[in-house]
């Protein structure tokens, strides 16, 4: 413990840096390093933190409340693609003037999908109708 003349001394002595480390501590914490050598290893640091962390993509399928079964097929091996990526999958129903009289046939369409795609996901959010768009989210089960 030097008092802090004496700190600023031993700091220009070695041509570094005294930084304050806890201001608030009895007496304050501080300390000689070379600030922007100390800067430039934390940015480091965050970025190696950033690159680790998982970016969650998010596909969409659009269908209509009257999709035939060729086209919902076809729509169905897209999302097992997507899930198997790794993707989430936002599935949804999308009602065009007056076909939002066929919203029950929107949710049966969107829970058959669900059920079709138990093994390559879970259902993170049950059949929603808002506006003129009934949404699910499909999450991909962990792979191992």
């Amino acid at each position: 413990m030097y008092p802090i003349s004496e700190a600023r001394a031993i700091a220009r002595e070695q041509e570094l840096d005294l930084v304050e480390i806890s201001p608030k501590a009895k007496p304050p914490v501080c300390k000689v390093i070379d600030y922007k050598k100390f800067l430039y290893e934390q940015k480091k640091r965050e970025k190696a933190l950033k690159s680790k962390a998982t970016k969650v993509t998010v596909k969409e399928i659009r269908f209509g409340p009257q999709t035939d079964e060729h086209d919902y097929e076809f729509k169905k091996k897209h999302a097992i693609k997507f899930l198997q990526d790794g993707s989430k999958l936002k599935a949804f129903v999308f009602f065009k003037g007056r076909s939002i009289i066929f919203k029950e046939q929107g949710q049966i369409l969107l829970l058959k999908l669900a059920q079709e795609l138990e093994e390559y996901g879970k259902v993170e959010q049950m059949p929603k109708l808002e506006g003129k768009r009934m949404i699910m989210f499909i999450a991909p089960k962990k792979t191992k």
